[in-house]
């Protein structure tokens, strides 16, 4: 039988189902092409393990009277250069020069097919782009996996470190060592290959944010899930195994005592990242990634350090408190 539905009927019912529907999410290529940087791009072309690499960054002059200092800032391993926005601003008003690189196999840097990825060449890779722009010295400051980071430029570097920051760094134990089973790096990608937007919400909402969220949390997970699922997501996926196993394997933990810098530790106590978590024992579970714990453990061991602490806040203090954490990032920065 015919409808007798009126064409206007049926089109306002295809506009309430287009409505209902899921938005499709954004993809971006491999280097993260489409998605918006809060500041100019530039890129610096080297040579590393015989291929032609480009390493993204950000130079942002102080907003400021320029006090005459340079901030680095090193991105986590589920972050880029541009989660740094706010902090970004935060130290050109206090007028630092800031730069912000993406590391090689991050974000909009290159994707080698092979590469040897250490910290110590990450932070050979570093030296070299500060050193193509003037840099001599400066303040470090990296979160998360770029804690790591930090940490391994401040021990090859000691005299371009001005100041070493560590925000909810990883590293702070070695999880190997506590029990936590290795993954080949076939495993991480095969891992790396299943990411979604929708995981990597789940994830981050328990851990960075202590399950807590709010709206603008969500333009880091387009990032991060709009790469990770679009045009170039195989070579993406298998830069990130590459690099979650040198996470895994290149402990920075025990050499914590051997910092010859000024040193701050900055952490959001509720954090609970700890790589491998997910396929440890139970009991294995339970003992790590308690920074509570953590950031009392690690300071003691590093000469000239100071420990600051966000109660009750997680892996991301910069984006769950921006207006304090800043206040405290630029207070460590004048100690």
């Amino acid at each position: 039988m015919p409808s007798t539905r009126s064409v206007p009927a049926l089109a306002a019912l295809a506009a309430a189902a287009a409505l209902c529907a899921p938005a499709l999410a954004a993809t971006y290529g491999p280097q993260l092409e489409g998605f918006a940087y809060p500041h100019k791009l530039q890129y610096y072309a080297f040579t590393s393990q015989g291929k032609s690499l480009q390493m993204a960054y950000m130079d942002v002059a102080p907003t400021a009277k320029a006090n005459g200092k340079t901030a680095v800032l090193m991105h986590g391993k589920n972050f880029c250069g541009a989660t740094w926005e706010q902090t970004i601003t935060a130290l050109g008003a206090a007028g630092y020069r800031v730069v912000a690189p993406d590391q090689i196999g991050f974000c909009a840097s290159t994707k080698p097919e092979h590469y040897q990825y250490s910290f110590q060449q990450l932070a050979a890779n570093t030296a070299a782009l500060l050193k193509s722009i003037g840099v001599t010295q400066a303040a470090i400051i990296g979160h998360s996996t770029g804690g790591m980071l930090a940490t391994r430029y401040a021990l090859m570097y000691p005299e371009a470190v001005s100041r070493l920051v560590m925000v909810n760094p990883i590293g702070l134990e070695d999880w190997k060592a506590l029990g936590v089973p290795a993954r080949s790096v076939d495993q991480w990608y095969q891992r790396e290959l299943k990411m979604t937007a929708d995981s990597v919400r789940a994830y981050e909402k328990s851990t960075y944010y202590v399950g807590r969220w709010k709206p603008e949390y969500e333009r880091w997970v387009d990032m991060l899930a709009g790469m990770n699922g679009g045009p170039g997501k195989n070579i993406v996926a298998w830069n990130s195994a590459l690099i979650y196993d040198m996470i895994y394997t290149q402990p920075v933990v025990y050499e914590f005592p051997l910092l010859k810098v000024p040193t701050s530790l900055i952490v959001g106590d509720a954090d609970t990242t700890a790589i491998g978590s997910d396929i440890a024992a139970p009991a294995v579970k339970a003992k790590i990634g308690k920074y509570e714990i953590l950031g009392k453990q690690v300071i003691k061991q590093i000469p000239n350090g100071h420990l600051v602490e966000f109660k009750g806040m997680g892996h991301a203090p910069q984006m769950e408190d921006p207006a304090a954490f800043h206040r405290a990032l630029l207070d460590e920065l004048n100690r």
